[in-house]
């Protein structure tokens, strides 16, 4: 693997989990963990936060992190 996509998921992956949890928590107080937890929506968004962490914040990452070393 190279180390573009080791970086992109490291830093993208983080950021997807990081978005999960804070939305866990964000609506804890209308719906409780459980229930969360237990709808497909959850897992769906879930799914979505560390895709676009991945795809997108990591690769900016990425390039912003190449630009930095090269000048």
């Amino acid at each position: 693997m190279s180390e573009r996509w080791k970086y992109q998921i490291k830093t993208g992956g983080i950021w997807g989990l990081f978005m999960t949890v804070f939305m866990i928590l964000f609506e804890i107080k209308e719906v409780p963990f459980l229930e969360q937890v237990s709808k497909p929506s959850f897992y769906i968004r879930a799914v979505a936060y560390i895709a676009v962490g991945i795809f997108v914040l990591g690769y900016v990452n990425w390039k912003a992190k190449n630009k930095r070393l090269n000048n």
